[in-house]
């Protein structure tokens, strides 16, 4: 019962009923073209008879040769063709006959066509020969007849000659009657219509496989992927694709379909991640009073023994450690608090030099322990910058641990480089905020473009609606589209909340002269693009007048394993981690987060096998 559910059936049988439809009407006509064309054949054949007989007779009628007559008519009479020929005279008599019984009797004038020619008791002069012809059946189960009348006029030799009656005023004397059977049309269009019928069979049986065939390939086979697609994701299958490279309809849904699973799979991810940073920040409220406790009793006691230590240098520099490094443990929970919270570094001036020394001293044991040698190659002249130094502090050490675990248990090196460099904003300029003309928020957090959180609009092409996703790094165009979008289409884009348009009227991209749109960034000034699909052009006056800024450039490189490519997008997402079990995938999102709240880039360069290289640019002089 299922297969008759199935959309390639219904379309195999309504095309199917429509070919019956179509070839039906066709074969009737056919049929009907071809008995009235072989009817007219034969009437046209036994009109040529008719007037054979008539001319080969009509000396012997002339001179009343009755016997020569007579034997002319029985001679064509038998051949098998013809059913009978008769003469008949103006009364109705038939004085002549292929069959000798019918010789002396008279015909109903009100039968076998007799009324065409004695219609109101007047004989017409001329009939046409479809006038003159008739079709009839002598008994209900006999074949066809085609009877044609053929008149015999009246003739100055006729009624000038002595041995005839004929008066001058009298128009038609008779008539020749030819009837011929009509067997061997039936029989024709009996044939016609059985052939008719089997290639009817035939091209609706042909045409159901073809069309089958091509419905199978075309319709039935996508439609049964799509759904088995709709089957794998509702039991939570967000891997399962159908990577369909048709161009057609179900092409363009197979791949919707597939760009829709992506989303989704996204979506899930961030609400997973954004669960467990929710649970985080649940878990770190709650055991930060209970960490803090045990440390402010670490740090009680390591300054009271630093304080009746004062004479012994060596026990003093240990202790120094304990303190210090209590103290950043406790920032560190405070820091995992602001992290789960997003809440604002406390920024001062610092040595970015001596934030790194710190850090290097945290983990100078490892590093013996390890083998790895940690090579420093700074830059002398960097100045002091404004930044919050336990953060920055945390950031180098959780790099230099991820280098040292990427080592394993092979001696390795890792390089600390630092310089200073001045930079344009293109490149380095990320939109926190953005807005609409009526100041709705255009962010979205939940979607982001390698980290980062993308502005969000409305996009419409022709009749179908979706999201624009804007890289929110100012000249970068890795934009993404809730639905494929072919390149140089035009896009009209608008706010996700109030619609308002985001076209700019008076803008035209310089490029390829299509309308350009623009987003409003507070403080800051609108930063305008273009609004054709894979066109490049955008502009940010307030960062294109900014000319250049000073950062400072940290390198920290391993030779460690390597990253693998498909990894790098992820890695500074939370809870990703490539340590397995090993790791809790915390530490890069909290890197990620602390240089993106001072106005930082953080970026990654890594092979396989060959290491792993970590750059970050500060600036030097934070904006306000």
């Amino acid at each position: 019962m299922r297969f008759f559910q199935h959309i390639g059936f219904k379309l195999i049988l309504v095309v199917g009923l429509v070919a019956i439809l179509i070839i039906s009407i066709f074969a009737y006509f056919n049929i009907q073209s071809l008995r009235t064309n072989l009817q007219a054949e034969v009437e046209r054949h036994a009109n040529q008879l008719s007037e054979t007989v008539k001319y080969s007779t009509r000396l012997d009628m002339l001179e009343n040769q009755r016997d020569r007559i007579h034997q002319a008519i029985n001679e064509i009479g038998r051949q098998q063709s013809i059913g009978k020929i008769r003469v008949l005279n103006k009364t109705g008599q038939i004085i002549y006959s292929s069959v000798e019984n019918d010789i002396g009797t008279f015909v109903d004038k009100n039968a076998e066509s007799c009324y065409a020619c004695h219609s109101a008791d007047r004989p017409l002069e001329r009939l046409a020969i479809t006038e003159r012809t008739r079709v009839f059946q002598v008994h209900p189960d006999s074949s066809r007849m085609l009877g044609i009348i053929n008149p015999i006029y009246n003739e100055q030799a006729c009624w000038s000659a002595p041995c005839h009656v004929h008066p001058q005023q009298q128009t038609v004397l008779g008539v020749l009657d030819v009837t011929l059977p009509l067997n061997e049309v039936d029989k024709t269009i009996r044939s016609s219509r059985l052939e008719m019928l089997w290639f009817a069979l035939s091209s609706v049986l042909a045409l159901s496989i073809i069309i089958g065939l091509f419905v199978q390939r075309w319709v039935a086979t996508p439609v049964a992927g799509l759904l088995k697609a709709t089957q794998q994701v509702a039991d939570g299958n967000m891997n399962h694709r159908i990577h369909s490279e048709r161009k057609d309809q179900l092409g363009k849904l197979a791949r919707s379909f597939d760009n829709m699973t992506d989303k989704l799979s996204e979506a899930r991810l961030q609400l997973f991640q954004s669960d467990k940073l929710a649970s985080l920040g649940r878990l770190a409220a709650g055991v930060a009073h209970e960490i803090n406790n045990p440390l402010t009793g670490v740090l009680t006691y390591s300054s009271f023994l630093l304080k009746r230590t004062a004479h012994q240098p060596e026990m003093q520099e240990d202790l120094k450690v304990i303190v210090r490094e209590t103290l950043r443990s406790r920032e560190i929970v405070k820091s995992l608090l602001d992290f789960a919270r997003q809440s604002v570094p406390k920024k001062s001036e610092a040595d970015l030099h001596e934030i790194i020394e710190r850090s290097i001293a945290v983990v100078q044991n490892q590093l013996t322990l390890r083998q790895v040698e940690l090579v420093k190659n700074f830059d002398a002249g960097l100045p002091r910058m404004t930044l919050d130094a336990n953060q920055i502090q945390q950031v180098f050490i959780n790099l230099i641990v991820n280098g040292i675990d990427a080592m394993g248990n092979k001696p390795g090196r890792i390089t600390i480089g630092s310089s200073q460099l001045r930079l344009s904003l293109v490149g380095m300029a990320q939109v926190k905020k953005a807005a609409c003309p009526k100041r709705h928020s255009l962010i979205d957090q939940n979607m982001r473009i390698e980290g980062l959180a993308s502005v969000r609009v409305k996009m419409r092409v022709a009749s179908e609606e979706g999201f624009l996703y804007i890289d929110p790094l100012y000249g970068r165009r890795r934009d993404q589209t809730s639905f494929p979008v072919a390149a140089g289409v035009l896009r009209q884009l608008s706010c996700t909340e109030c619609a308002a348009s985001l076209h700019e009227p008076d803008v035209v991209c310089p490029l390829c002269g299509a309308p350009a749109f623009a987003v409003e960034v507070p403080t800051q000034g609108k930063r305008e693009a273009c609004t054709r699909q894979g066109c490049d052009w955008q502009r940010w006056e307030a960062m294109d007048t900014g000319g250049l800024r000073e950062y400072a450039e940290v390198t920290v490189s391993d030779t460690g394993c390597g990253i693998p490519a498909e990894d790098l997008p992820r890695i500074f997402e939370p809870f990703f981690s490539t340590k397995g079990q090993k790791g809790t995938g915390l530490g890069l999102s909290v890197i990620w987060g602390i240089i993106d709240n001072h106005n930082g880039t953080i970026k990654v360069e890594s092979e396989v096998q060959r290491g792993t290289t970590f750059r970050i640019r500060l600036p030097i002089q934070q904006p306000r």
